[in-house]
Parts: C-alpha cells; structure tokens; sequence
C-alpha cells in the first residue's frame, strides 16, 4: 500500500508541475513578457548558423516531422503486438501517439500563436504553440524508452538508452528555433504537454495492467 500510495503522489506531482509550468508558460506569452525568454536563446542558437548544423537540424527535423513518425509508429506496434506480443504496450504506444496529435492541434487552435517573424531557414505553415515536433518527439522517445527500459536489465545499456532519447528529444527541439520555426517557449510548452500526456498514459497504464494480472491470480486460486 505504502508503495502504491507514493507512486501515486510522484504521479501527481509530475502532473501538477507540468501542467503548472505550461500554463505559466501559456501566460506570459499572453502577458508579452516571454519574449525576454525567447529573444536571447534564439539570437543565440540562430548565431551558430553554419553549412554543416543547418545540414544537421534539416535532417532533425524531418526526423521528428510525420513522414517518420508515422511509419515508426506503425513499425513499433506491429513489433510489439505481432512478433514480442507486448499487446499491451503495443497500444500504449499508438494510443499516446495520436492522443498527442489531437492534443496538439487542439491546444494550437486554443491559443492561436503565430510563428516567429524571424529570419527563417525553412518554411512552415500552421500555428506555433505548442511545438508539435517536440510533443511528438517526447511522447514518442520516452515511450520507446519506457517499453525498453522494463526489459533491461544492465544499468549500462539503460543508461545508453536514457541518453540516445534525451540526445535525439533535444536535437530535434532545437532544430525547430535554429530553423527559425518555432519559439523556444513553444519547446518548453511542448515538453511540459507531453511530459504531462506520457505520465497520465503510463500510470493508467500500470492500472490496467495491475487490474488484469489480480484478475488471472483470483482465476487461478
């Protein structure tokens, strides 16, 4: 009970903080007064231009863009449900992913944020808050990265882990204000939403699968 209860409130915490956090965030960009948070960090990422990093981030961002996600998507569920017979977190996997897109289109047309009128490197259409390319690259790593980690059992290779998602859900966040796309507010927006989606997903999650194993256990008995 003792351990239920204190994964119950680390959840709540979580969920507390992100959501706080994206709404504070969600209000000084109302307010105006995001801007001494975003004009320094972009004039700063956006002055290390060079050949090479705009080659860099390119590739970055259509990594995060649909064209990859779909399909990665799509590859993960059918290894999971098909060949591991995780069918489980098979549709944890898909059922956060397309939860974070209806999130996402739902909280830009909320909030009606233009992108930045900077210099741009890229071409992008559509509303800027929050990051879609961010919430989708945060829900999809971390999720990667829960579904692996409870089937390792090395600390070296779940430290590996850890930094290979970090790694590519940084990259691919700031390839969207090097690129000029995206505020770095609408990064932090996006990390905040999504941290709050995957905690709520996995925690319902474990319920379920906590529910179903009590079920088999009365059967057998």
């Amino acid at each position: 009970m003792l351990g239920i209860s204190r994964r119950f409130y680390i959840v709540l915490l979580i969920c507390l903080v992100s959501a706080s956090l994206f709404l504070f965030i969600a209000h000084t960009i109302q307010t105006g007064a995001i801007k001494f948070f975003d004009e320094p960090i972009i004039h700063a990422v956006q002055g290390l231009e060079s050949t090479g990093l705009t080659l860099l981030f390119k590739t970055f961002t259509w990594i995060g863009s649909t064209y990859v996600v779909a399909p990665l998507t799509v590859i993960a569920f059918s290894l999971l449900y098909f060949i591991y017979q995780r069918r489980g977190e098979a549709f944890l996997f898909v059922a956060l992913i397309v939860i974070t897109v209806i999130a996402n289109g739902l909280l830009k047309q909320f909030f009606k944020r233009e992108r930045p009128e900077i210099y741009r490197i890229i071409d992008a259409g559509g509303l800027s808050f929050p990051s879609g390319h961010t919430m989708m690259a945060f829900s999809m790593y971390t999720i990667i990265a829960y579904v692996l980690w409870r089937n390792m059992k090395s600390r070296t290779h779940q430290i590996v882990l850890i930094s290979a998602v970090t790694f590519m859900i940084g990259m691919i966040a700031v390839s969207r204000i090097y690129l000029g796309v995206h505020f770095p507010s609408d990064i932090m927006g996006g990390m905040m939403a999504s941290l709050f989606l995957v905690t709520l997903a996995i925690s319902i999650f474990t319920l379920i699968q906590k529910g179903k194993r009590k079920l088999k256990e009365k059967e057998i008995l």
